[in-house]
């Protein structure tokens, strides 16, 4: 069983920077592709990238690209995202999510993933 564990949620303003970070334990984290998703309210879950096992292959949604990274340390167990540049429609919930199937190359939809986080809240304001 991989439990996740989100965190560095917070309040900020309209231009500024956020890192979230996910500790996962229980499981070989090294296994498996990692993704973020975020809920905003009345709105159905996104996503918002996913990083691959090795942590050298990434993608992410039209609306963060080129704004949000993500990254990973295997040896820390953790996943990052790094988010610049935000703006009032990023507020949402986000979750950091596992994919356990190697077979799952770049998964992309909530349904593809095994094992999720809490979630920690995010706010921009303008």
């Amino acid at each position: 069983q991989v439990q996740l564990v989100e965190s560095g949620g917070g309040l900020v303003q309209a231009g500024g920077s956020l890192r979230l970070s996910c500790a996962a334990s229980g499981g070989t984290f090294s296994n498996y592709n990692m993704g973020w998703f975020r809920r905003a309210p009345g709105k159905e879950r996104e996503f918002v990238g996913v990083i691959k096992r090795s942590g050298g292959s990434t993608l992410y949604a039209d609306s963060v690209k080129g704004r949000f990274t993500i990254s990973r340390d295997n040896a820390k167990n953790t996943v990052y995202l790094q988010m610049n540049s935000l703006k009032p429609e990023d507020t949402a919930v986000y979750y950091c999510a596992a994919v356990v199937n190697p077979r799952i190359v770049i998964p992309t939809t909530w349904s593809q993933y095994d094992y999720w986080g809490q979630g920690t809240q995010v706010t921009v304001s303008s």
